[in-house]
């Protein structure tokens, strides 16, 4: 699906089925990650097969960790040690992760080569001052260019020291990248949020064997210590079920089992924006993957109406903002979002991006500079931009399901990154025909 550029998405019918999502990304790229610094040999099962991770286990192969895969969505990491990685020959490419780039300036920060941060297009917009400068503080030396834009050139050799940090704005990559260098640094790491965010570094580390103390909003890690292999199960990217959560909400005669979603606590704030507004999902079969909880979600269709959603739920569903706006579009009524300055900069400015596509469509939006107001409607045929952003595309793919007409959907290639066969998926259950154009 890379090479295609555009969809033209029809609505289809009821949708119906048992689905298996793609592994979660945050989870997959992490356990690459700890995989690679650990002592001895870890097993990843239901690794993404997506690029963005995939990157993330080429960037571990170029700095001298021998990674198999043995099967698809396996992968056997042959750790060298928190002190084993090899200086790399060329640029580090992150593709569109995010993540990866960011967590891996943390880890890079403290190693005794140089090393530099690539990425494509997309990424290389993307602000990393928030990451740089308490890095910096550390005692890191990370040249950007201007604005704090990648490529990110990282001095090796340098004494990381561990410290006391609040964070500006609530945010898991920058406190994993900090966790990361921790793990290297003279003395103890503290890191403190102004609101919960996602931590599946902590539990990853934990799973590794790391000292770590965590509870909602601050974590505490001690430098030195080592990682012991281990084997992780991933479990299935709630980011990636939520856009299959919203369209059998909103489709007349839906029933969709979402079978082993990861329902992290600090992940699942759409599934209670969801509920509020009136959606059947049912939690079955609870269990535990690799220290993170996951369930089958049962999702019926059922009237949404519009709520104020809670601002304390808003960092608990950051990435899954896009499918909350189709929901929003379909519910009876006006649903308003606050707290959500942290969309501006994520894969695109997705406020503006979602916003712009909405009304393009025929629903009335409202922005504010750290959410907007979204008043329920018809949804119409016609041309929205993706800028680049895989959840836009996914998101706007399923406001073709309740459209007028068919939606065309510019620039969708990135949708590979985080959930490859998309399509393929969607089509299965009940979309309309996803035509590449």
């Amino acid at each position: 699906m890379a090479d295609r550029q555009n969809w033209t998405v029809s609505s289809g019918r009821a949708l119906q089925g048992e689905l298996e999502i793609p592994g979660d990304k945050s989870v997959s790229h992490r356990a690459v990650m700890l995989a690679a610094l650990a002592d001895g040999v870890s097993t990843i099962d239901g690794f993404l097969e997506g690029e963005d991770t995939r990157a993330t286990a080429a960037i571990f192969s170029q700095l001298g960790v021998r990674i198999e895969t043995p099967s698809p969505s396996r992968r056997v990491v042959h750790g060298v040690g928190v002190d084993g990685l090899r200086a790399p020959s060329a640029p580090l490419d992150c593709g569109n992760a995010g993540t990866g780039m960011r967590l891996l300036s943390g880890l890079l920060a403290a190693q005794a080569f140089d090393s530099t941060l690539v990425g494509d297009e997309s990424l290389s917009r993307r602000p990393m001052r928030r990451v740089i400068d308490p890095l910096s503080r550390m005692g890191a030396r990370i040249e950007s260019e201007a604005g704090g834009l990648p490529p990110l050139r990282i001095r090796g050799g340098q004494t990381i020291r561990g410290m006391d940090y609040t964070l500006e704005v609530a945010s898991a990559q920058v406190k994993s990248a900090v966790l990361l260098a921790g793990l290297y640094a003279e003395g103890e790491t503290v890191v403190r949020e102004p609101h919960p965010t996602r931590d599946y570094t902590e539990r990853m580390l934990t799973a590794f064997g790391v000292d770590i103390e965590f509870s909602p909003g601050h974590a505490r890690l001690r430098g030195g210590q080592r990682l012991r292999a281990t084997d992780i199960a991933v479990p299935a990217d709630f980011s990636s079920a939520a856009f299959f959560m919203v369209a059998a909400s909103i489709v007349p005669g839906s029933e969709l089992r979402l079978r082993a979603v990861g329902l992290n606590p600090r992940r699942t704030g759409l599934l209670i924006a969801l509920r509020a507004m009136g959606a059947d999902i049912v939690e079955e079969n609870r269990s535990e993957h690799g220290g993170e909880p996951v369930a089958d979600l049962v999702v019926r269709h059922a009237p949404l109406h519009g709520i104020e959603v809670p601002v304390e739920i808003v960092p608990d569903m950051i990435d899954e903002f896009p499918a909350l706006f189709v929901a929003a579009a379909c519910a009876e009524g006006r649903t308003t979002v606050r707290g959500a300055a942290e969309l501006r900069v994520k894969e695109s400015d997705r406020l503006a991006s979602m916003a712009t596509g909405l009304r393009a469509l025929g629903i009335r939006v409202d922005e504010t500079a750290d959410g907007a107001t979204v008043l329920g409607g018809q949804i119409g045929s016609g041309e929205v931009h993706s800028h680049d952003d895989h959840r836009i595309a996914m998101a706007f793919s399923v406001a073709a399901q309740r459209a007028s007409g068919p939606v065309r959907i510019l620039d969708v290639a990135n949708v590979a990154t985080s959930f490859p066969g998309y399509d393929a998926l969607a089509q299965g259950i009940g979309f309309g025909a996803f035509t590449a154009t």
